[in-house]
């Protein structure tokens, strides 16, 4: 791991300096010499186990699992070297997706960044999204296959996926720790737990950081998770900053999803109805955005960049994870770097925000047992 971190450090070294400047409303990140966006970095976690990673996260899942869309080895492999040129360096999996599909892919298109970048995957099923299992044993078996199907010698980061009721998340944390002495694993991550969860797991074996939903349609973490965070010093990794793709404004209709290979096509909030009582918010950000990109040529900010932006601004321990099977999406969500909130302009938007009722649940009954444990 020191090996890996030192190829890096003058990359870092300047990166960092510049990280803070997303939350204090300063000057956009632009290098001295281009129009080239710098990214800037985020700190998950403290003391041994803190990690070091860019302000913005890329989430492998969608390229050829759950989003309608399957991608050629050589378009996902385009996707992720556009990733690393704007200076991702954090990139997530996990075996349930496929399953293990993802990670195969993922160890064949990130191979050549080996130790530029960091892929963190996830335990914590079975053979598939049917079972839950984070015994000792099933966590064993995945890390040892994910270490081979990622063609990586340690993760970085290694999630519990979701809470198993069979098995105390002591325990688990306990299996994780093991592998931590082992050189196996880095770091212990955590998704979807509630406060109480994981402040038990965090005195067995200390969390570096929890993924777990939050954009503007579900803030709860803040309210729920954020001061358990902060007194424990563990990072937030936000997954799906822009509600799935809806934030972005592009998702009108439920027939856009591909039943076969897209999970939106039966969650709540993603039927027609839902989605077109909930566009407000979407308004709304069009709204706020407008003025807030110097970088494009209208001046304005897109609903995507203003959600991923105003994420960025909440808390200097968030990490958006976003992905995209797009590459002119990305660029988008790269540029929501751009976009600086202060303080009076969120408590203005937060106001309007208030006004809106999200409708539709975020997950289908059987899927909601699963989260909150």
């Amino acid at each position: 791991m020191k090996n890996h971190t030192t190829n890096r450090r003058e990359f870092l070294k300047v990166a960092a300096i510049l990280g803070a400047s997303l939350s204090l409303g300063a000057s956009p990140l632009l290098a001295a010499d281009s129009k080239k966006q710098i990214m800037p970095m985020r700190t998950l976690g403290k003391g041994d186990y803190a990690f070091e990673v860019s302000a913005l996260a890329f989430g492998l899942m969608g390229l050829n699992y759950h989003r309608s869309k399957v991608l050629s080895e050589k378009e996902a492999a385009e996707i992720v070297a556009k990733c690393v040129d704007y200076g991702i360096i954090l990139f997530d999996t996990a075996q349930v997706y496929g399953p293990d599909s993802n990670e195969i892919l993922t160890g064949k298109i990130l191979k050549p960044y080996k130790d530029k970048v960091f892929v963190t995957t996830k335990f914590g099923f079975g053979a598939n999204a049917d079972i839950l299992d984070s015994s000792p044993k099933r966590i064993r078996e995945v890390c040892e296959q994910s270490l081979k199907r990622l063609n990586i010698e340690q993760i970085p980061l290694f999630y519990q996926h979701r809470f198993d009721p069979q098995t105390p998340i002591e325990e688990v944390a306990g299996t994780v720790k093991d592998l931590i002495k082992e050189g196996k694993v880095a770091r212990f991550g955590v998704c979807e737990l509630s406060a109480a969860t994981i402040e038990k797991a965090h005195k067995i074996c200390p969390i570096t950081a929890v993924q777990s939903e939050y954009h503007l349609m579900w803030r709860n973490v803040e309210i729920e998770l954020f001061p358990t965070l902060e007194k424990l010093g563990i990072g937030f990794v936000a997954y799906s900053p822009l509600a799935r793709g809806y934030l972005s404004g592009k998702l009108r209709k439920n027939s856009d999803f591909d039943p076969k290979n897209d999970n939106r096509a039966t969650f709540p909030r993603y039927q027609d109805d839902t989605m077109a009582a909930n566009y407000k918010i979407v308004e709304l950000l069009r709204e706020f955005g407008k003025g807030k990109n110097p970088s494009a040529q209208n001046g304005n900010a897109t609903p995507a960049q203003m959600a991923i932006s105003y994420l960025l601004a909440k808390k200097p321990y968030v990490v958006p994870l976003f992905g995209t099977t797009n590459l002119t999406h990305l660029s988008e969500n790269i540029e929501s770097l751009q976009v600086q909130w202060h303080k009076k302009e969120l408590k203005n938007f937060e106001a309007e925000l208030a006004k809106i009722q999200i409708l539709g649940d975020r997950y289908p009954p059987e899927q909601a047992k699963r989260v909150g444990r």
